[in-house]
């Protein structure tokens, strides 16, 4: 397979759940995309919206394309979307239970047409996932130029049970880093 490496982003597709859609990949999602946007403003920045089963939203002017989340089909057509408008760069906010197809297989199509590099954001690691959570993860970690996770123990998986390479993961603390709570008398003092 080539090398897909980085290269300086001018346009930039975000690929998960969006806002008005009521989920925390939305969320996180439309605040990645907004503080990329801020950070950068010459970059194009815009969302393909996974839509769930039999729901239409109402989005804002950054949404560009919508995948129905069972429609394979629709995962085609937005890779093809997304070459067409010769994006630099993909970010992916991957949890298995907002894609369609065994254990969120649909994305792995998506990511096989896509010819822009990938870097895909791991929400939820698993320990013990089931033979095709694997087969999935691993496959979609194979697709992806870079990973992003957001805890120790998460990169910890993903190089122990998955088998990825450190040096293509990269770890940004999301809330409050694991660490272990250094004063067990402030608990007690301010939740009395």
């Amino acid at each position: 397979m080539p090398s897909r490496r980085l290269p300086d982003a001018r346009s930039i597709a975000f690929v998960g759940d969006y806002p008005p859609r009521q989920c925390g990949i939305a969320t996180f999602t439309h605040d990645i995309h907004k503080a990329v946007a801020d950070r950068f403003p010459l970059a194009k920045c815009g969302v393909c919206a996974v839509n769930d089963p039999g729901q239409t939203y109402n989005y804002t002017d950054f949404v560009r394309f919508e995948i129905e989340e069972q429609d394979l089909e629709s995962y085609l057509r937005a890779a093809d979307y997304l070459n067409l408008s010769n994006v630099d760069v993909v970010c992916i906010q991957h949890e298995f239970g907002i894609y369609g197809g065994l254990a969120g297989e649909h994305l792995l199509d998506f990511a096989r047409q896509v010819k822009a590099p990938i870097v895909t954001t791991l929400h939820t690691i698993l320990e013990r996932p089931t033979p095709q959570q694997n087969r999935v993860l691993r496959e979609l970690t194979s697709l992806s130029a870079r990973l992003v996770v957001m805890s120790s123990r998460a990169l910890d998986l993903l190089t122990s049970v998955y088998d990825v390479p450190g040096d293509m993961i990269d770890l940004i603390p999301h809330g409050i880093p694991d660490m272990p709570f250094v004063d067990s008398s402030f608990t007690k003092t301010r939740l009395a």
